[in-house]
């Protein structure tokens, strides 16, 4: 009997859109098909033209049926974290009058009951992450279902964001032909694949450099705790070439690439680069050195600009340090740029699978891990917050819809603020030796009491 099922993770940038296919059987998850697409109507990560975004959106999903072979109905999407907001919620409800055994009615009427707060207007809740039930008093209870009790309570965390936002996202997926099962806080999903699980739980920082901004998140006892975004990322790297050297956006963009290097005191003095200059018939040979000198000044900004809010709110002190992940986080010797800017100890994240060994690819694989990792529970709190009703006994079985007849043709190959909580997560156990656990977990404690 086939128990496989299929995660299609969408990822809206405002370069490219990129779709992930991903088969889960047996508890393994394995990378089936990838599709990636100019963007169109997008600009810092933001959807402002949904007719465009959604013509581009169908031809990465093209793209991706073509070699996962499949019919993609079903998508996972990341939501930006611009003007992310972060809350703690809590609600309850009576189970009935006398006991009776809790239904997955009653966690979704506690879920509604968690809910509803005064938000504003023009603000959606994105996404309700349950830390913990209460049964008649009885606490730390992961899922309540087929227990007996008369009331339940429900702790948890709610990510909000603008209307708008979501709104033109979920517009241009629907105008593509598309259903979203989730929606995911974008930093929530790359935390799935570029942090360990002790930089999860101890505390790190994820800095994704895309091409409209640039986004620093805080993740701490696996909670995403605070995200700041900066409004500048790689296209203005490109402009800054553009600029300096008189040169066209696309010409810079491939100076950039092939060329580029964030440390200009490690760049080549003696090595030069023919460039096209506009209004001069010959090209103009400047050096590597010059060219990451333009470089470095405009990502020395962006650091800058970042390291405020996380030195205030005490993240450049966890233990995990910062992980760079994203497009831009490709360029040569970023990490040691950051490091310089931030003092703390960096690293980069770059997929390994096969197509997408590039870290632009990061967020979209994190999607389908993020998807494929929910329980019951967390499957139910997305359909509360979808506005699901149909009340369902597990997660749903199709994710995609598989071809009829599969296609003989092989496929082709696609190149490539702040949040508090009510219960922190268990600590890992495992530790070396007494006086390292003794050490790690005063620690652990510390930061904790720090967050909250």
């Amino acid at each position: 009997m086939d128990n496989s099922e299929f995660f299609v993770g969408l990822d809206i940038g405002t370069n490219s859109i990129k779709v992930v296919v991903a088969e889960s059987s047996d508890d393994r998850l394995s990378i089936v098909g990838v599709g990636s697409e100019r963007s169109e109507g997008v600009s810092r990560g933001v959807i402002v033209d949904i007719d465009k975004a959604a013509s581009a959106i169908q031809r990465a999903i093209k793209k991706a049926e073509t070699q996962a072979n499949i019919s993609i109905r079903d998508v996972v999407v990341g939501i930006s974290a611009n003007m992310l907001q972060i809350e703690k919620c809590r609600g309850m409800i009576a189970v009935g009058s006398e006991s009776k055994e809790i239904n997955e009615n009653d966690v979704r009427q506690v879920m509604l009951a968690a809910m509803v707060q005064n938000l504003p207007s023009e603000r959606e809740v994105v996404s309700l992450i349950p830390k913990q039930f209460s049964v008649d008093g009885f606490n730390n209870i992961r899922d309540p279902r087929g227990m007996i009790g008369v009331r339940l309570e429900m702790s948890g965390i709610i990510y909000t964001a603008p209307k708008t936002i979501v709104h033109n996202t979920k517009k241009a997926i629907q105008k593509a032909g598309l259903n979203i099962i989730h929606k995911v806080i974008s930093p929530m999903a790359l935390s799935q694949v570029v942090l360990d699980d002790g930089e999860s739980d101890f505390g790190a920082v994820i800095i994704d450099m895309g091409a409209g901004q640039t986004t620093a998140s805080v993740v701490h006892d696996h909670n995403l705790k605070l995200s700041t975004v900066d409004f500048e990322g790689g296209d203005y790297v490109t402009h800054d070439i553009s600029v300096v050297l008189n040169t066209t956006v696309e010409n810079a963009n491939q100076l950039k690439l092939y060329y580029g290097n964030a440390a200009a005191d490690k760049a080549s003095t003696d090595e030069n680069i023919s460039v096209e200059v506009v209004g001069k018939n010959e090209p103009t040979m400047v050096s590597e050195e010059y060219l990451a000198e333009i470089i470095e000044a405009r990502l020395n900004q962006i650091f800058t600009r970042l390291q405020a809010p996380l030195e205030d709110a005490g993240a450049l002190s966890l233990p995990g340090g910062i992980v760079l992940t994203g497009g831009v986080a490709a360029t040569p010797n970023i990490e040691d740029l950051a490091k310089k800017i931030f003092d703390v100890k960096v690293r980069s994240y770059v997929p390994t699978q096969m197509g997408m060994r590039y870290p632009s690819y990061s967020l979209g694989l994190g999607l389908v891990i993020y998807a494929s990792r929910l329980n019951d529970i967390g499957v139910i709190a997305d359909n509360v917050v979808n506005g699901a009703t149909v009340e369902r006994n597990s997660r749903p079985q199709t994710r995609v819809v598989p071809e009829p007849q599969p296609q003989p043709e092989q496929p082709k190959k696609v190149m490539p603020t702040q949040a508090q909580e009510t219960q922190p997560d268990e600590a890992s156990e495992e530790q070396t030796s007494p006086n390292k656990d003794k050490k790690m977990s005063k620690f652990k404690d510390f930061w904790s009491r720090f967050f909250d």
